[in-house]
């Protein structure tokens, strides 16, 4: 049976997913949301069960150890079986070289035999098409090239290429090495470029994460929720994926299967938020530069609320037939209609993704005052929607109204255009923009309150509540303790939270009521808390939180709270920000710790 106990390795090109035992259940190709050439994770077609793989099957086989190598994005699994035992080394080169970033779609494989006489054998199955096309096969004395209809691989190994081929299980007397990637001539031995490729790759994560601002507490933590942001951003453009994956259902056989494979600018701004607190600012300027893009090509000025890596407009969603699906619990889809939907927080997370920028005087090309008269466009849009109806944060298929969510986010396009303005010497847009503001404010805070609830709720006008209701504090509009806060708080806890875990609303929705907790809510809880004061409180729930990553410190997008069980796409950037923002909150002060 598949989970989500799987690794991650990636270089901010590509990324895969690999399990306990070593397998690639997941890898899509060239790029993040790119053709999933190993999808067991996802099941095979029925004609080719087996297919979609790549492992290392140990003969005899009994357990596996796993873990990153320290501060790195550089998995070891080990295989242990009765007669032997190997390490697999799994990574993807990323390094700077020929001054320029180094980060080829290519997968390192490295197999060491550590004991005994360990018995292999390599399954090398990789199916195009989401699973649809067999690739043609050639080969030559120390590779083998897959063919498919818009993607060739190659993969080059001093392994016996006949054992590779026909899948024959032999003796690993000495390490052998395995580099899949684009169909090229390597310019070096196997061996000693999958060492240099080792050793580089290894050296840049460790200075990556040495520059990071890390707090006093749960660091480790920290440090691979950072690692897991970075391997979700597409380096080339800027873009920041949801998640990895495709279809993960939210709950067993909830119909709740989305790709997540694609730029959310509501996402995106949360992750950019998340890094700069930690000093990585350079992911702020890639995402300055994609999201400047967004801003230009937007016709109307309407932003939608996804786009793809390479600012692909057009997601059409469709099922592809031939995968059953995770467990078999179809549909598995690519695509995402909500590329279409009306998201009008959309306009807030957009300003708020870029606002730092202007303000931060350690950026090696910091915007311009062309970038904020162009970037003014979304604030106009955003004054001209904010109570309006939408699909609101949670994307709701089948109904409309106007969100609070939504207006509290474009009230927050225009506070912090006023602060960029004044920011930049221009004192007679920074009124306009606060005029803006201020009436936005009012509105929201007159119609978006319930005296019967006693407590803001989902809608203008409404009745039901909602855990975005927390971000009114994460972003500005009201402070933590206002009494309106407070009282609305204690009614999305009376309402929405089952121990340390918080739903996202209470209302059903196109698939009836949601079954599992949203990992990024209850994180908003804990933030919330510790806003609040109640700093003991916030600990404990973010501890019990912890303790629902998987082994190697990821977590997906859902949690069934009976059971303990990750669900959803997987690795979630929603997740991984809130273990950073809630370990920068509640950590205690290098200056007091030591």
């Amino acid at each position: 049976m598949s989970d989500l106990e799987l690794g991650v390795v990636g270089n901010c090109s590509f990324a895969a997913l690999i399990n306990r035992e070593a397998e690639v259940v997941w890898a899509c190709m060239p790029r993040l949301d790119g053709d999933p050439v190993f999808h067991s994770l996802l099941g095979a077609p029925p004609a080719a069960e087996g297919a979609g793989i790549y492992c290392v099957e140990l003969e005899d086989y009994v357990q596996s150890e796993q873990s990153y190598d320290a501060n790195t994005a550089i998995l070891q699994t080990t295989l242990h079986g009765r007669h032997g035992a190997l390490r697999i080394t799994d990574f993807a080169p990323r390094f700077w070289w020929r001054d320029r970033s180094f980060f080829p779609p290519t997968l390192v494989r490295r197999l060491v035999p550590i004991s005994g006489t360990p018995r292999i054998r390599i399954k090398l199955r990789p199916r195009f098409d989401y699973g649809a096309t067999t690739p043609g096969i050639t080969f030559g004395s120390h590779h083998i090239r897959y063919v498919g209809p818009n993607l060739t691989l190659r993969l080059t190994t001093n392994a016996p290429v006949d054992y590779v081929r026909e899948e024959t299980t032999f003796n690993l007397n000495h390490p052998i090495d395995l580099i899949l990637g684009a169909d090229e001539t390597l310019s070096e031995g196997v061996s000693q470029m999958a060492q240099m490729f080792e050793e580089r790759t290894r050296s840049y994560w460790r200075h990556w994460t040495h520059r990071l601002a890390i707090p006093f507490e749960w660091q480790d933590a920290v440090i691979r929720a950072a690692i897991t942001l970075k391997l979700c951003t597409y380096e080339p453009t800027g873009a920041i994926v949801a998640a990895l994956t495709t279809s993960i259902p939210e709950a067993p056989g909830s119909q709740r299967n989305w790709d997540y494979r694609y730029c959310w600018v509501r996402d995106a701004y949360f992750v950019v938020r998340a890094l700069n607190r930690l000093a990585a600012v350079r992911k702020m300027e890639n995402y300055f530069s994609w999201l400047m893009n967004v801003v230009a090509s937007a016709k109307e000025n309407h932003v939608q609320p996804v786009y793809g890596v390479g600012l692909e407009a057009a997601l059409p969603e469709e099922i592809v037939p031939q995968l059953p699906g995770y467990r078999g619990m179809g549909p598995v889809r690519i695509g995402n209609q909500a590329y279409e939907h009306i998201q009008h927080d959309g306009y807030g997370n957009v300003v708020l993704g870029v606002a730092q920028a202007f303000l931060d005087r350690r950026l090696i090309s910091p915007p311009t005052r062309m970038d904020f008269l162009q970037l003014e466009t979304m604030g106009h849009k955003a004054f001209a929607v904010y109570d309006k109806p939408d699909a609101g944060m949670w994307e709701l298929r089948s109904r409309a109204c106007v969100h609070t969510t939504s207006a509290v986010m474009c009230w927050a396009a225009l506070d912090r255009l006023s602060l960029i303005a004044e920011h930049i010497g221009e004192p007679e847009r920074s009124r306009d923009w606060r005029e803006k503001a201020e009436r936005v404010k009012r509105a929201v805070v007159e119609r978006a309150w319930s005296e019967r609830r006693g407590s803001f709720v989902e809608s203008f006008e409404g009745e039901h509540l909602d855990a975005g209701l927390l971000l009114m504090s994460e972003v500005g509009f009201l402070d933590a303790d206002d009494p309106r806060m407070v009282s609305t708080f204690a009614q999305i806890e009376r309402t929405l939270a089952h121990g340390p875990h918080l739903f996202r609303y209470e209302a059903p929705d196109d698939f009836g009521v949601p079954q599992t907790a949203f990992n990024t809510c209850s994180f908003w809880r804990v933030d919330a808390l510790a806003r609040m004061g109640r700093k003991e409180e916030a600990r404990d729930y973010f501890e019990q939180l912890l303790s629902c990553r998987n082994r190697l410190g990821m977590m997906s997008e859902d949690i069934m709270v009976e059971t303990g069980e990750a669900w959803g796409n997987y690795p979630q950037t929603y997740s991984m920000v809130g273990i950073i923002n809630c370990a920068m909150r509640l950590s205690r002060f290098w200056e007091k710790a030591i």
